[in-house]
């Protein structure tokens, strides 16, 4: 016998707040004193329906008792890269700076089990969660005085959350722990090599021999040694992929065009820099000298800077304005927006 429209409306307001570690914080704190403050379930954004009285010239009406909240909600459907997702002993918390929105994920919603050793190798995973649900508006308040504004997010409803896992997850989980176990094995040499990046640019090329002047097999992905967890491989990718050469300096990435240099930080909230090229300029000059020496930026002349911003459509439209005329970008198809 199936149950009622009432009892599944309780059964998943239950689950929401049972799948909401917060929520669920403040409903055991409600349990134990049921004088504690209570808190609106997934923000404040939504329709409240409310018991009271209006006044004696029923020009305000006096709220006595919130009967029932319903908050906002939006259809949201997309791609998430695995590598954004906290795992904690019990569940994963997703979080996606660019569309600013988060939720809660239990294993048994995937099938796979995990534990927080995770995180140390999660930022060396390529694949992509497919999510589909519904999200409800909430407001990340800042703390006064803090100068920062208040930022409104999305949350998800962990009853109205579906995700499912690419066919290739498991061979990149391998992967992904294979590349890890690397870096702790070659951990000295790598050391060594990130030493010297911190004093000049060196060229991809020449990493690759270093590296095998270190016994590094010579399959170890060169851009690895500065790539960081919260690192986007899309802006890396649009931009090596007709590079003359590709240089790693720092934390960067220099990208030696036909007729521009960029230089790169492949983050969410970075910006791109895009410099002309003199034609009296060899490739050397870049490696030799370091790209942040003041002899190599007077002879380059600053075209732009392009912010990454939520739509990497956009980033990549500006890039070619930027960076006019080069048929290496101008070439390239507009990604399909996820």
């Amino acid at each position: 016998m199936s149950a009622s429209h009432a009892e599944r409306v309780k059964v998943e307001r239950a689950f929401n707040i049972l799948g909401h570690p917060q929520l669920r914080a403040h409903y055991d704190s409600l349990l134990a004193d049921s004088e504690v403050p209570a808190i609106f379930p997934y923000g404040g954004f939504g329709s409240r329906f409310v018991s009271g009285e209006p006044s004696c010239d029923r020009q305000i009406f006096f709220a006595r008792r919130i009967l029932m909240f319903v908050p906002e909600q939006r259809r949201r459907r997309f791609h998430l890269p695995l590598r954004n997702r906290d795992f904690l002993a019990d569940k994963a918390l997703c979080r996606d700076a660019r569309r600013k929105l988060e939720f809660w994920l239990d294993p048994a919603c995937l099938q796979v089990r995990w534990d927080q050793s995770w995180n140390r190798w999660k930022n060396l995973l390529s694949s992509k969660l497919e999510v589909d649900g519904a999200f409800v508006r909430s407001s990340n308040r800042k703390k006064p005085g803090s100068g920062r504004k208040d930022v409104d997010w999305e949350t998800g409803l962990p009853s109205r959350i579906s995700v499912k896992l690419p066919a290739d997850f498991q061979r990149d989980i391998e992967r992904a722990r294979d590349m890890y176990s690397r870096f702790g094995q070659y951990s000295r040499a790598l050391d060594q090599i990130r030493l010297c990046l911190e004093h000049k640019a060196i060229e991809r090329r020449v990493l690759e021999k270093m590296c095998s002047e270190l016994s590094i097999p010579g399959d170890f992905d060169i851009i690895q040694i500065s790539w960081r967890p919260d690192y986007d491989p899309f802006f890396y990718s649009e931009l090596s992929r007709d590079a003359l050469r590709v240089y790693l300096f720092r934390n960067e990435y220099i990208f030696d065009l036909e007729s521009a240099v960029v230089v790169e930080t492949p983050q969410v909230g970075h910006a791109t820099y895009v410099f002309a090229k003199p034609r009296n300029m060899i490739a050397s000059d870049i490696g030799l000298h370091g790209f942040c020496n003041e002899n190599i930026a007077e002879r380059l002349g600053f075209v732009g800077r392009v912010v990454h911003g939520t739509n990497p459509r956009l980033w990549l439209r500006n890039i070619r304005q930027s960076v006019c005329g080069k048929a290496a970008l101008a070439a390239q198809p507009t990604p399909a927006k996820t």
